[in-house]
């Protein structure tokens, strides 16, 4: 073991002599304390080091061990419904070891060393097996946990039984000797191998409307949601994590409040995951380090939950990684590189910027997992950023804006009228339009796309008149273009604003949205057809089919809302009747 002294300290960054022999990334033990930290340079004899623990109290002189590997995760049954700290330290367990104020130094494996698990094979002695085969399955509440071949490794099985074990005993021993235990560890900055990466051809169904229809993400794909203070980010993300279609979600509390992950942990064990009734604490798994744990940390922690969301995307589970916020990480990483004096770029932070948020976006992606079975896993990473008073034209939205295929653009004048979601349609777009128009069209209606199309003109058009009511005055628009404003109107206050405190309306399947939206435009339709046989505006904009579309997204049962075309049609068409008749 390498074995080196402190000699320079600089918050938590240290720099540390006589590590010759020492790699990149490496784990040490830093001073009598032992606080872990993580080597980021080398030059001669010297390596710079980043503390994962605040630095307070440490001397000149105190000893510094290098471990000879990589920052790494336990990988195995037990992370769900847990919570860690950055490097994968589990909160509970710390807070058993020191009770409210954690003391530094304390390390505590990642996975339960004690609990036992059940495992039941699903190979003989005898098979071939290699990297990414399963050999067995573990339950794991009530997900299936495939116990996997570890990357690189190969063989004929010798012995593989059933029974009761511990993530560290050996479940399965090969021919050559190597024993395969339930517990793999990963570098967490090192990507999982797969097969092959798969177009992003299938949808992230969240459940919200504005998300699902207008901009849809897909299954591998990456997300951005930008906004300023108080523009509901976080709200989004927990929303996102309640209700996407994914049987995993990693929620990474980064620089983040700590009440707000308290909410989380206080929330999700009493919700019901609506497709598979379980509470959605038991697909969960979260990372926090808040704005009050070590910065160091903070840039850890992200490559942590990737890591982690890989290793259930490579038993063919489909992942939400949300990221809350990539903006703290870029802060941890402007601090940190200006304590090593690095040359700054832009607003103060590192020229690697770029570089280090593609990296991590490029890990999403929909695969043929590793293995001789067929498997399909994909990891959906969704990132909050958190532009300083709302301004998107700096490094971390536009270096974002560059990697990330759907643009969730928060709006603060929209919060502030409790618009919610607050996501600004003219802002937002989606990168994936295409690549699922024919999945919506085969499994929705084929005439998605053409309604979803006819709505976001609308609200352009919208856009448009408004300037011109500033000037003149609503009174002025001609009688067709206030039918624009009304119809814009309903689509944004009864299609796209969405209640997060209703049982019918916080999750709103796939067809009640198509049929929403459908309903809406037969309605412009039904209007615009009256108004060219005569009938007034006025008359045509008070029919009871109004009120009772804008309660729609009350409604249960679709049916109900496929009706109310019909009563659409009908009503304007009596109008008509009634105009002509009152004429003569």
């Amino acid at each position: 073991m390498i074995t080196g002294t402190i000699a320079r300290i600089s918050g938590p960054v240290i720099t540390a002599k006589k590590m010759t022999g020492s790699r990149m990334y490496d784990v040490v033990s830093v001073g009598s304390a032992a606080l872990p930290g993580e080597i980021i340079r080398l030059e001669g004899d010297e390596a710079v080091i980043q503390v994962y623990e605040d630095t307070t109290g440490l001397l000149i002189h105190e000893p510094v061990k290098n471990t000879g590997v990589p920052l790494s995760v336990e990988l195995g049954p037990g992370l769900l419904a847990s919570i860690y700290d950055g490097v994968q330290r589990p909160l509970p367990a710390l807070f058993a070891k020191s009770g409210n104020y954690i003391q530094r130094g304390i390390m505590v494996p990642g996975l339960d060393r004690e609990k036992k698990w059940v495992f039941t094979p699903v190979k003989k002695p005898g098979e071939m097996v290699s990297q990414g085969d399963v050999i067995g399955t573990v339950q794991e509440f009530h997900l299936v946990h495939f116990i996997m071949v570890p990357p690189g490794i190969s063989g004929e099985i010798k012995t593989i039984t059933s029974g009761e074990y511990t993530v560290t005993e050996p479940v399965c021993v090969l021919a050559d000797g190597t024993q395969i235990p339930m517990l793999q560890r990963w570098p967490v900055r090192k990507g999982r191998p797969f097969v092959k990466r798969l177009d992003p051809e299938v949808p992230l169904l969240t459940g919200q409307r504005v998300f699902d229809t207008m901009f849809p993400l897909v299954k591998g794909g990456t997300a951005m949601i930008p906004g300023g203070f108080g523009t509901g980010k976080t709200v989004s993300e927990q929303t996102l994590a309640k209700w996407a279609d994914t049987q995993v979600v990693v929620y990474i509390g980064c620089g983040e409040r700590g009440n707000e992950m308290t909410d989380v942990l206080t929330e999700f064990p009493e919700l019901t995951d609506p497709r598979t009734g379980y509470p959605l604490i038991e697909r969960t798994i979260m990372i926090a380090n808040t704005s009050n744990m070590p910065v160091a940390a903070r840039e850890a922690s992200i490559y942590t939950g990737i890591t982690i969301a890989e290793y259930y995307r490579d038993m063919g589970y489909d992942v939400a990684l949300l990221a809350d916020s990539t903006s703290r990480w870029g802060e941890a990483l402007r601090e940190v590189s200006g304590r090593l004096e690095e040359m700054p770029g832009e607003e103060g932070y590192p020229a690697y910027l770029a570089t280090r948020l593609a990296a991590f976006y490029e890990r999403a992606g929909r695969v043929n997992c590793a293995g001789t079975e067929e498997k399909t896993g994909s990891v959906t990473i969704i990132g909050a950023v958190s532009p300083p008073g709302g301004d998107f034209s700096e490094p971390i939205t536009q270096n974002t804006l560059r990697i990330a295929g759907t643009f969730w653009a928060l709006d603060a004048n929209l919060a502030y009228r409790r618009h919610y979601p607050s996501v600004n349609w003219i802002r937002s777009y989606s990168l994936y339009l295409e690549d699922v128009e024919d999945w919506f069209s085969e499994t929705v209606a084929r005439d998605w796309y053409q309604f979803r199309g006819r709505a976001m003109y609308l609200l352009q058009k919208e856009v448009e008149l408004q300037e011109i009511v500033q000037l003149v005055g609503p009174d002025a628009l001609p009688d067709k273009e206030k039918v624009v404003l009304e119809v814009a109107r309903i689509i944004r206050e009864d299609f796209l604003q969405q209640s997060a405190y209703s049982d019918d309306d916080s999750f709103c399947p796939l067809e009640k949205q198509y049929w929403m939206l459908k309903v809406i435009i037969w309605y412009y339709d039904a209007v615009r057809a009256a108004m060219r046989r005569g009938v007034p505006v006025r008359q045509l904009l008070s029919i009871s089919a109004r009120s009772e579309i804008a309660r729609m997204k009350e409604q249960k049962d679709p049916d109900r809302i496929k009706a109310l075309s019909d009563k659409v049609w009908e009503q304007t068409e009596n109008l008509e009747v009634q105009t002509c008749s009152t004429a003569a």
